[in-house]
């Protein structure tokens, strides 16, 4: 395996790693007609968005039974969270996207890649309360506006997941100024030396 190729440490089946793939080349394919992923990091698909998402899967509690992804937009984290959920029995997969085409791709991939997820084509303030043991998020929000919809659909005790870039500290910062608590991680991301992959848990606000 080359270092470009690898998934953050992860010790995959060979059918996890043929999902992953087969995803990775379905997205391409699909970029080209609905814009899944910025095109200048086509060429990179493979590091800056499944390691970049499947880097989340091992921070989840392992007894994790239910899981959301809110704008899953191009299955990223949530197809990749799927396929590492289908080899592990649990959690079970929601992704919340809006965007029409967007949804048709993430069924697809889902009926293409025989991974159970529900997808809801919803945003995320309107979809019915998930009450999910993880939430996750990328590249969705500021932290502040997205807290209030990562606390509508986390069941209480659970765990957000958000991968955030190189300001993550004052998004941070201006998430507690806006009365929000928690307690967090910030932890190295394997595909960014900038970025950090927040690990929420006891989130309230007031």
């Amino acid at each position: 395996m080359t270092p470009t190729r690898d998934l953050a440490g992860l010790n995959l089946s060979p059918t996890a790693r043929a999902r992953l793939e087969a995803f990775e080349a379905l997205a391409r394919r699909w970029t080209g007609k609905i814009n899944l992923v910025a095109p200048s990091t086509v060429p990179d698909l493979w590091t800056r968005h499944i390691l970049d998402s499947a880097q989340l899967w091992p921070l989840a509690p392992p007894e994790a039974q239910t899981w959301a992804d809110l704008g899953s937009g191009g299955g990223f984290p949530g197809i990749v969270v799927a396929i590492l959920a289908a080899e592990a029995g649990t959690p079970k997969v929601t992704l919340i996207e809006s965007d029409q085409r967007k949804c048709a791709f993430l069924r697809t991939a889902a009926r293409e890649l025989g991974v159970p997820v529900t997808v809801l084509d919803q945003r995320a303030e309107s979809a019915p309360p998930q009450a999910t043991s993880v939430v996750s998020a990328r590249a969705l929000a500021p932290l502040a506006t997205l807290l209030p919809l990562v606390a509508r659909h986390l069941a209480p005790g659970g765990t957000a997941l958000l991968p955030k870039g190189r300001d993550h500290a004052a998004e941070i910062e201006a998430a507690r100024a806006k009365g929000w608590r928690f307690a967090v991680e910030a932890l190295p991301s394997a595909t960014d030396p900038e970025a950090r992959l927040l690990r929420l848990t006891d989130l309230a606000h007031g």
